[in-house]
């Protein structure tokens, strides 16, 4: 029986080397959006990181934490994240993409509310948005496979930065 998680625990199977035909296609679709989305590095780690927080995942938490702080990000802003709706310091475009991140990622039974989509198809166009719902896909997932398969927590180092 499974019960809450626990300290401790020890990663399950290398995804990447189990089935690397798989991770493949996932680096496939991470490289578009990383790289052609569109959607600016600092916004698309934000969302990252704040969808890391919402699904539990340990590993992207502590790996979107350091390529922020990696890439400039305050601590401060770092901190509010959790609570990004009541701190003074996000822009209102990072508002936006924020709600749109929670509300995809945490889908009720009627979905995502009208208000948050108007918001964000004006905010970022038709195509931004398609692209901004990729970016929470791709972390969606990425934070799936990391707690499915125990990815460990606190030895990724963020790349440098110029």
């Amino acid at each position: 029986m499974d019960g809450p998680k626990t300290w401790g625990m020890s990663s399950r199977i290398s995804y990447p080397k189990a089935s690397p035909a798989a991770y493949r296609a996932l680096l496939a679709l991470n490289d578009h959006v990383h790289n052609q989305s569109g959607i600016e590095p600092g916004l698309q780690h934000l969302v990252y990181l704040r969808v890391s927080q919402l699904n539990g995942c340990a590993f992207c938490v502590d790996m979107h934490d350091k390529d922020l702080r990696a890439a400039g990000e305050t601590p401060e802003r770092l901190a509010m994240l959790v609570v990004w709706r009541e701190a003074h310091n996000f822009t209102p475009r990072e508002r936006t993409a924020l709600a749109w991140a929670e509300a995809v990622t945490l889908l009720g039974p009627h979905g995502v509310g009208d208000d948050v989509y108007e918001a964000a198809r004006t905010e970022f166009g038709e195509a931004g948005l398609v692209e901004l719902t990729l970016v929470v896909a791709m972390i969606n997932t990425w934070n799936r496979m990391g707690i499915a398969f125990r990815s460990e927590p606190g030895k990724y180092q963020a790349r440098k930065t110029s």
